[in-house]
């Protein structure tokens, strides 16, 4: 009989690890989704885009694109490669995050920081694709792209956040 308990821990224990790495394997697949909007969102969506096209005016920031999502781009260096980003691409930067006030809120502080592209803002998941490793992109991304209508530590709720990321590495 003890044999037998064994035997069924044995399996059920390796039809969790079997499960764990299937719902991986599908998260890790995954193309790089388009974000509609919720219609709850449209509004705002509307001010943010109305406000960076301000921002961008006023402080002259040259070829600065909208993209289908509706996320703003400067692509500053391009890069070299193709790789075939999925929302399981590591990428390997060097960012700075700020408000269009100019206060930075976040930052890498010069140093290489990893992350899988998947697990970070839809913006950055828009906007980060566009180059490819030695690249550079500043991306002017609309609240709902970012953290919506959360205040995130010292990101205010409905912030537009303006990055400047370096890809250093991607796989």
């Amino acid at each position: 009989m003890t044999k037998l308990k064994h035997l069924l821990l044995l399996v059920c224990i390796a039809g969790c690890f079997a499960a764990c790495s299937k719902d991986k394997a599908v998260e890790c697949s995954g193309e790089i989704p388009k974000f509609p909007l919720p219609a709850s969102a449209i509004a705002q969506f509307q001010l943010d885009t109305t406000a960076i096209r301000k921002f961008v005016v006023d402080n002259n920031i040259p070829d600065v694109k909208k993209d289908e999502n509706g996320v703003f781009y400067q692509i500053l260096a391009p890069g070299t490669g193709t790789h075939h980003f999925t929302l399981c691409s590591n990428i390997t930067i060097i960012y700075e995050g700020k408000l269009l006030n100019g206060t930075v809120f976040d930052s890498s502080k010069g140093s290489e920081t990893t992350f899988p592209l998947g697990r970070l803002i839809p913006g950055w998941m828009v906007g980060v694709p566009k180059i490819q490793k030695g690249g550079k992109i500043r991306l002017l991304i609309p609240s709902v792209f970012c953290y919506g209508t959360a205040a995130v530590g010292p990101v205010p709720a409905n912030a537009n956040l303006d990055f400047t990321i370096s890809l250093n590495n991607v796989n």
